[in-house]
């Protein structure tokens, strides 16, 4: 199935760019940063959403995942932070945010993600194909983007 390259998809992208360039004004040292009252920090959250695609779009369409599985056990729902994430790290998921997406929509359009298992997210949204989950996707990321907007006010004082 083709998915057009819908407003979906456009918002996708620009939540990442926004997400890449806030990261780009800040050192490893702020983008590690825990606030009080945070328990996560600005990699994480970029993380979380990377692996979050990943579970969403391909775990649910039954097709191995993109990104090794240390990182969805280091990002996905329900973790935090455990260590420092050094610059190479940091590096390797800014690289993989633009280049899974892209992944995802060419994918997408060779209808690669059709074969879609139905889930119900936590905010209680069911997900019944890959473009309820593209979606739903907007929501999450937009999410993640405002804490690591609100994570950055908090670290550049």
């Amino acid at each position: 199935m083709v998915i057009e390259k819908d407003k979906s998809i456009e918002t996708v992208q620009a939540t990442r760019t926004l997400f890449l360039a806030l990261m780009d004004s800040l050192s490893i040292d702020k983008l590690n940063e825990i606030p009080e009252g945070f328990n996560n920090n600005i990699i994480w959250n970029l993380g979380h959403v990377i692996v979050s695609q990943q579970i969403l779009c391909y775990k649910l369409a039954g097709l191995p995942l993109k990104i090794d599985e240390a990182y969805i056990s280091k990002y996905s729902k329900g973790t935090k932070p455990a260590s420092f994430i050094d610059e190479n790290e940091c590096a390797f998921l800014k690289q993989q945010s633009t280049h899974l997406l892209e992944e995802l929509i060419t994918d997408i359009e060779k209808g690669l993600l059709d074969n879609y298992t139905s889930y119900t997210t936590s905010f209680g949204i069911p997900l019944n194909s890959i473009e309820d989950a593209v979606k739903f996707l907007t929501m999450h990321e937009g999410l993640h983007l405002g804490y690591a907007m609100a994570l950055k006010r908090i670290v550049n004082k």
